[in-house]
């Protein structure tokens, strides 16, 4: 087994024809989407054919492509995987648009990708586990558009003028969503064009989004995949099937593209999520869909100051590092309603349960671990785990104090 990269080393020689399009090619797609292909790829307006990925690589700003740093390697092994094999190699791009408003805490960005043999996909951005995206990723659960799925809208609608036939859309996280809601809500004369539908990991939208839409005439072409620990793609997820694949890490860290598995030429697919990763999902969502929006948005900017007062800058590290940073928690938690409070202090619990029990069940799986490494890294766990009750009492006696002066 092995990851993307393993399955474009594998079977990048092979032609469409030869092995049609899968899940895996979609996810291949939806991360090369996170490149910065600014002033390379050309955008609506721009009057300039499509380029290729022998053009991409030959380009002056080549090297602005890898601009995100954390994922710098992985990404240009997945380009020049994509650009040496038959399979992508003659792959070529057009309709780039990237749209970054911080005002609005939103970006939009999305392509259109022409594959060998007249396939395209459009395809958007998504988020990764950086806290600005998680919040995006949560703001999606209210009832009204996010300025993101308004442009997806606008942007499908658009790109659909300049492809041919019938095409395919989809995205990783966020991206996951917006080619969902932009399918949902496109003129119908786009959305007869639409063969497949691909959500890698996206959140789902509240029951009166889906009535608002065309749900029940895409529902049948989503296919929709998501890791076995998700939590971003069963946020607010509808009754539509899902494939669940399995992942080479724990936790919130599964979110991540290149850690998900590949069995031969497919997803290495396993049965369910987790129990305790479902239990924790069923119990945000009962509570998201139990808030009016007023009370909603008080909840996702506590949720997001919380993790802003920890001081780090992704909810890997978050989980890790939060009791560093009790007091500055405790304050962002104080300015919110009790039940507010309480729930936010319930998903800190919830999520080191989940990173710690998966840790764990990890290192007992592994092939050659003796009893003494065990033990050592039971002891660790406990000591952590120790470490992170003390910090919950912590927070809950600086918490007190401000209640009672509050009434």
């Amino acid at each position: 087994m092995g990851t993307i990269l393993d399955y474009l080393r594998e079977y990048g020689d092979y032609s469409l024809e030869e092995k049609p399009f899968s899940d895996v090619d979609s996810l291949v797609i939806s991360q090369l989407a996170y490149l910065k292909f600014d002033g390379i790829v050309p955008g609506p307006e721009e009057e300039r054919p499509p380029v290729s990925l022998q053009e991409i690589a030959a380009h002056a700003d080549y090297d602005h492509l890898y601009a995100d740093e954390r994922y710098r390697k992985d990404n240009t092994a997945l380009f020049m995987g994509a650009l040496n094999g038959r399979r992508f190699g003659n792959l070529r791009l057009w309709n780039y648009v990237n749209l970054i408003e911080p005002e609005r805490e939103s970006q939009f960005s999305a392509v259109v990708c022409g594959l060998p043999g007249g396939l395209t996909y459009v395809v958007f951005r998504g988020t990764d586990e950086n806290i600005v995206g998680w919040k995006e990723d949560l703001n999606l659960a209210f009832s009204e558009p996010v300025p993101g799925q308004l442009r997806s809208v606008s942007y499908l609608e658009q790109a659909a003028r300049t492809i041919a036939g019938s095409f395919f859309v989809g995205g990783h996280s966020k991206g996951g969503n917006l080619a969902v809601y932009a399918a949902m809500h496109c003129d119908v004369s786009v959305r007869e064009r639409i063969g497949r539908i691909y959500d890698h990991d996206g959140p789902g939208f509240r029951p009166e989004v889906r009535q608002q839409g065309a749900w029940q005439e895409i529902e049948g072409r989503i296919h929709k995949t998501v890791p076995r620990s998700s939590l971003v793609g069963m946020l607010l997820y509808a009754d539509v099937d899902y494939r669940v694949v399995e992942s080479k890490t724990i936790g919130l860290a599964q979110h991540n593209p290149y850690t998900w598995l590949v069995k031969n030429d497919d997803f290495r697919i396993v049965d369910e999520i987790r129990p305790g990763r479902k239990f924790v999902d069923q119990t945000l969502n009962e509570w998201i869909l139990s808030l009016d929006q007023t009370q909603m948005h008080i909840f996702v900017d506590t949720l997001y100051g919380v993790v802003q007062a920890s001081e780090t800058d992704n909810l890997i590290d978050f989980t890790a590092h939060w009791f560093q940073s009790i007091q500055k928690i405790g304050r962002a938690i104080s300015e919110v309603d009790e039940a507010t409070a309480k729930v936010v202090m319930q998903i800190m619990r919830a999520l080191f349960e989940m990173i710690s029990h998966q840790a764990k069940e990890q290192a007992q799986s592994r092939r050659g671990n003796r009893a003494g490494r065990r033990r050592r890294k039971k002891d660790r766990w406990e000591s952590q785990r120790a470490r992170f009750e003390e910090g919950m009492a912590q927070l809950e006696s600086h918490l007190k104090p401000q209640r009672s002066e509050k009434k």
